[in-house]
């Protein structure tokens, strides 16, 4: 069976290949991910994933389709992927010498199955950033489209102090959880 990724995040290609899996397309679901009142965290990120999976999944219905949506939230409130410097600094401010979490919704959708469907949670302590560090880091641009603002395969590792949990969740992809929905399904793994 064709497996076909519903995300157009090249990290998300790059997590799959450390596993061997190399999908036989890529289709990117164009869903609306704007966060309904009172949606929790958890919840946002397993929907969309569900969503995503859905879209491409009536697209291709002879694919096994791989979904995910990853969400970085303080508390019950949920961080942009951000587009510009102003929310970049917004949400720097917000993160700096605070605990916050790191999910992701993983969905893979096959005709005649059920959805199957796993949200991870990585918890990540940031250092007190300075107006110094928040003005480097957004020179470099790598903040541009992730949730939160910062990309932990990125310079913005320097800024994390602690971390409990999965790395390839909070880049975007939990591969052990991944790997173990694809061989849940009947997709050959090594």
């Amino acid at each position: 069976m064709r497996l076909v990724l519903a995300s157009a995040s090249p990290r998300r290609l790059d997590l799959l290949a450390r596993i061997g899996v190399v999908p036989d397309a890529v289709l990117p679901a164009d869903i609306d991910e704007s966060v309904p009142a009172g949606e929790l965290p958890r919840d946002h990120a397993l929907r969309l994933a569900a969503e995503k999976a859905a879209v491409v999944a009536a697209r291709e219905p002879e694919a096994l389709v791989l979904a995910a949506d990853t969400v970085v939230a303080v508390g019950r409130r949920i961080l942009p992927k951000v587009e510009d410097e102003e929310t970049l600094r917004a949400c720097m401010a917000l993160l700096s010498g605070r605990r916050h979490r790191v999910m992701t919704g993983v969905a893979l959708a096959a005709s005649g199955q059920t959805l199957r469907t796993r949200v991870v949670e990585t918890i990540i302590t940031m250092k007190r950033l300075s107006a110094e560090e928040i003005d480097h880091y957004a020179g470099h641009g790598e903040w541009r489209g992730k949730a939160g603002g910062y990309a932990l395969q990125g310079y913005g590792e320097v800024y994390v102090r602690h971390m409990s949990g999965s790395y390839s969740n909070v880049v975007g992809l939990p591969l052990a959880e991944t790997r173990h929905l694809l061989k849940a399904a009947g997709h050959s793994l090594a």
